[in-house]
């Protein structure tokens, strides 16, 4: 196999984009309970639901590493990963805020205010590399990512397993605190970018 997807990291991410869309696909066909619907099955389409979310987002790791070890860091890994990592997170948390079993715990504006974030680091870094220089993710946007996962994780997960009254409850406390970690470290990777990016455009001194 020659071309794009002639190293695995590039293969990975690709299926890594393919799985996104088959979550997608679940939770829009068998993403809440209905009639007509057996318990069997919804119980069933929401334990795939949570493997393939966490499938997809563990290997961004395995991608990564085999990048890095094999020296195979691609312009189509460089824009295709980060990509495929806003689409399922951000996907996620769309149907997550309009799901009756999910959208207490993730309410709309979080989506907005994390979608606004994204589109202003996306403007920023597109400028700053349109002048040649380089604009790449650092440490918190990184933590902001793994945050994230979580805040999408952990409600999937609820509505997969059967648990406890009181497991659910301090799962349901972890989610809560997940999606206000998001919010935080969203707006605050945010703040870091605009401060490296006026660092890096502001004039030389005289």
């Amino acid at each position: 196999m020659t071309g794009v997807f002639e190293y695995w990291p590039n293969r990975i991410t690709a299926l890594r984009f393919v799985g996104a869309l088959a979550l997608f696909f679940v939770l829009a066909r068998w993403g809440e309970p209905r009639d007509g619907l057996p318990p069997a099955e919804y119980a069933l389409a929401m334990d795939v639901a949570f493997w393939l979310f966490l499938a997809v987002a563990l290997s961004d790791i395995l991608d990564g590493w085999l990048a890095r070890r094999g020296k195979h860091i691609t312009a189509f890994g460089r824009i295709a990963d980060p990509f495929v990592d806003k689409v399922l997170v951000l996907g996620a948390m769309v149907y997550l805020t309009v799901l009756p079993w999910s959208r207490h715990l993730f309410p709309a504006w979080v989506v907005v205010v994390i979608l606004a974030r994204e589109f202003l680091v996306t403007g920023i870094r597109g400028y700053v590399e349109s002048l040649g220089r380089e604009f790449p993710a650092d440490w918190f946007g990184k933590i902001k990512m793994l945050v994230q996962c979580w805040a999408v994780g952990i409600p999937l997960g609820l509505e997969a397993f059967e648990l406890s009254t009181l497991a659910e409850e301090r799962w349901e406390f972890v989610a809560h605190g997940c999606v206000i970690a998001t919010v935080a470290t969203s707006v605050g990777s945010g703040f870091t970018y605009v401060l490296k990016a006026r660092k890096l455009l502001a004039p030389p001194n005289p």
